[in-house]
């Protein structure tokens, strides 16, 4: 029986524009077992985990449990359990580490501020400090979400750790188990799909060194699904892949046609027409899918360079 990802592969669906929306990501590391819906089905209290939700919601704040690679049905919680927060957003991209024996403690966290990109609550709340250490490389890996993402990410979560690199979690949803494994890369944001040990090790080693991978790229959790693809179709046509260069500045329109401002940090700007297109033939959504659908795609019409004094006026 075929997978959904191996459906979508074969189909050569493309991953721009597809990545999950987040302008700030909150991570709790949990060891154990995950259900569908992690925060309320694993071995985190329901109740704290309900509450969180409930915390997050409308902020801009997305939670996600993690986990290091490996075997972990009987994994002992540890006595600290790592716990991250990365705000996504050019101009203010930033990645925070604490440690809490009491998850508990999360539900003091100011949500709202987090989304906006302010992390003092987390330093003040948790002794947050910003993370020193290499980018993080988030591998959903959750089979009750998806069989794909256990069978496919599970294996590149280990091969990666095994082989030395650093920063490497098992994550428990980042949407999109069609295009599995797929991977999320903090600070910056950029999820990828499809992914495989040798090029998520040069996206990897692109973030130390403050540059994006095109190739993959699903696009940044910082925007909406048109500015995704608009961000990344600019990105290829320039050959600028300074991680903080570009930022999506205005969207007009709604589905199934947008006009879409991306603007580069030296002041030029592009506008971007985005089509919202149908992917055909129809297909499985994710394996455990009971009809099949046609994913909604991204697809780049036009992208045009602005004058200046066009792009001052708008």
């Amino acid at each position: 029986m075929s997978t959904c990802s191996s459906v979508s592969r074969d189909f050569d669906e493309p991953v721009s524009g597809t990545a999950a929306t987040a302008r700030t990501w909150l991570l709790i590391e949990q060891p154990g077992p995950w259900g569908a819906k992690a925060l309320t089905s694993s071995h985190l209290d329901p109740a704290l985990g309900r509450a969180l939700e409930a915390a997050a919601k409308d902020t801009g704040v997305r939670i996600a449990l993690i986990r290091r690679p490996g075997r972990h049905a009987d994994r002992r919680m540890p006595t600290a359990r790592r716990v991250y927060v990365a705000h996504v957003v050019p101009g203010n991209v930033w990645l925070h580490s604490a440690s809490t024996s009491d998850p508990g403690q999360l539900l003091g966290l100011d949500f709202a501020a987090l989304g906006r990109g302010d992390h003092r609550t987390f330093d003040a709340l948790l002794d947050g400090r910003p993370h020193a250490g290499d980018p993080l490389a988030l591998v959903c890996t959750n089979g009750k979400r998806d069989r794909c993402c256990a069978l496919l990410g599970r294996p590149l979560a280990a091969e990666l750790a095994t082989s030395g690199v650093e920063g490497v979690w098992e994550v428990t949803h980042l949407g999109g188990h069609r295009f599995s494994p797929t991977v999320l890369v903090l600070p910056y944001g950029y999820a990828y799909g499809r992914a495989e040990a040798h090029s998520l090790k040069e996206v990897l080693h692109g973030a130390r060194e403050g540059r994006i991978v095109v190739e993959g790229c699903r696009g940044s959790s910082a925007w909406e699904r048109p500015g995704q693809a608009a961000e990344l179709a600019v990105r290829t046509r320039t050959g600028e892949y300074t991680a903080e260069a570009l930022s999506v500045v205005r969207t007009v329109g709604s589905a199934p046609r947008w006009e879409v401002t991306v603007a580069h940090s030296d002041g030029r700007r592009w506008q971007v027409d985005v089509a919202q297109g149908a992917a055909l033939p129809a297909r499985p959504e994710s394996c455990g899918a009971s009809v099949l659908g046609s994913p909604a795609r991204m697809d780049v019409v036009a992208v045009r360079e602005l004058r200046m004094a066009t792009a001052l006026a708008g």
